[in-house]
């Protein structure tokens, strides 16, 4: 039987060999097939590993470090300055705790951080009309709210509720 490791959770799943296995953590329900997906197999000496007292690991395997410095929760770095990655999550927890939003990062799930506020100006802007719309879907100038993922650093911007709301009715009027 093939057990997987959940990468977002860490949690072991055990699936049954007649259905198959998992494509969805059933604890997180984060999608385990592609990116760092482990599939391990233990053989039977492996099986006792963990139950035995004496056994330590291997203490000189140090990819898990090699995976924390290269992947999604390495800070970027500034010649000079140490960052402390633990204060930075205390941190990112406490801005979310004061939002109204949190909308996840597509990229790694994520909550994303609240930054602002961004206003489009007309200039910037081209509306599309295309053959069954008599007149735009969105109209600058028009607002936008600005979120940024602490883990991956991916910027995703969203219509603030006052334009989603004059989105909604150019689009009920849009095709009559």
């Amino acid at each position: 039987m093939e057990n997987t490791v959940c990468p977002w959770c860490q949690t072991e799943i055990v699936w049954d060999e007649e259905i198959g296995p998992e494509e969805e953590c059933p604890h997180c329900h984060n999608e385990l097939k592609g990116y760092r997906t482990l599939n391990i197999a233990l053989g039977e000496d492996e099986e006792d590993l963990d139950h035995d007292p004496s056994y330590e690991g291997d203490t000189t395997d140090d990819s898990w470090e090699q995976d924390r410095q290269h992947g999604l929760t390495r800070l970027p770095s500034i010649p000079g300055e140490e960052h402390d990655l633990l204060a930075y999550e205390s941190s990112t927890g406490k801005v979310l705790e004061n939002q109204e939003q949190m909308p996840e990062c597509p990229h790694c799930r994520e909550y994303m951080l609240f930054t602002g506020q961004s206003v489009l100006p007309g200039d910037a802007y081209t509306a599309n009309i295309t053959r069954p719309l008599k007149s735009p879907l969105l109209q600058a100038p028009f607002t936008m709210s600005v979120y940024v993922c602490p883990a991956c650093f991916h910027v995703s911007s969203f219509l603030t509720e006052k334009d989603q709301l004059r989105f909604v009715k150019n689009v009920q009027t849009a095709i009559e």
